[in-house]
């Protein structure tokens, strides 16, 4: 599932190349994406509409459109979006024709001779329509923590965070999207294996020291991965269709029985944690 930095990719492309754009008609062949309204309803609500920007809270996607409507998009597991323009040769064209950018099953058409096209290969991806003024309701509805890279989302924020979960292990506390959002599978491993503690440590055993260098790690981790837009580890791919390149960067995520690059001497070990693999050294980690 595409996190926080492959996210914040997307959306930094969306604004570069589709802001101020005007969406003319929505197409798809999967309509039951679609959520809140009916299809004819939807598409209605598209059209005419002006794209003022692109924001992110967690891994989720607005799009602020013209009329006080705003576009909600999750891709969870195999969604994203690519940005085509139908008139020119695109630097990136090779990309396009990749298999995994090959389940166009929604199309925003532009203005521009530009379409805005969502590939999800399980279709489990979201759309929905909202309006622009309830957005802080809307999001406390869906339980859609702080941002992780949110200037809000300080120490002091963090440490009040664990207190109010104490029982909590730490490697569930960070993938709960209604604690913090934006932070996955791929990033929490990471995360606790620069910062040196165990996932299966209980918040209340974590010392000053230990939070701070978790919160610092979550800030450093999820920067650097957006400046390598994003892991590809699946389907994820950018705007261009092009993938990340922060998988080149991963120190413990999928190196399970392989050596610590720390060389320390110990393996990087895999368990099982809220349903989801984390991965972590058996002699850094603490």
């Amino acid at each position: 599932m595409p996190e926080l930095p492959e996210v914040e990719t997307i959306v930094n492309d969306l604004n570069q190349k589709i802001k101020g754009l005007i969406i003319l008609k929505f197409w798809s062949d999967f309509p039951s994406a679609v959520k809140g309204a009916t299809f004819k309803k939807f598409q209605a609500e598209m059209k005419n509409k002006k794209i003022l920007c692109a924001e992110r809270v967690g891994k989720n996607i607005f799009l602020r459109l013209s009329g006080g409507k705003s576009l909600h998009i999750h891709l969870r597991m195999t969604g994203h979006l690519l940005v085509k323009n139908q008139n020119a040769k695109f630097k990136n064209q090779n990309y396009f024709d990749d298999k995994v950018n090959q389940y166009i099953h929604h199309i925003w058409y532009l203005n521009k001779n530009k379409t805005l096209e969502f590939s999800d290969l399980r279709k489990f991806a979201t759309i929905r329509s909202i309006d622009t003024k309830n957005m802080e309701k809307y999001l406390t509805e869906k339980k859609i923590g702080i941002d992780a890279m949110n200037d809000k989302f300080t120490i002091k924020k963090f440490n009040e965070l664990l207190d109010k979960k104490p029982k909590m292990l730490i490697g569930i506390f960070l993938l709960d999207q209604g604690i913090i959002s934006g932070i996955g599978n791929i990033y929490r491993s990471e995360i606790l294996f620069s910062a040196g503690v165990l996932p299966e440590r209980e918040n209340e055993t974590l010392t000053k020291d230990e939070r701070k260098k978790i919160f610092l790690a979550i800030k450093k981790i999820l920067k650097l991965a957006i400046k390598m837009r994003g892991t590809s580890d699946s389907d994820y791919r950018d705007s261009d269709g092009a993938p990340g390149h922060f998988q080149e960067m991963l120190k413990v995520y999928r190196r399970d029985k392989l050596l610590c690059l720390k060389k320390c001497g110990g393996k990087i070990l895999r368990k099982k944690m809220a349903q989801r693999s984390v991965f972590y050294c058996e002699r850094c980690q603490r």
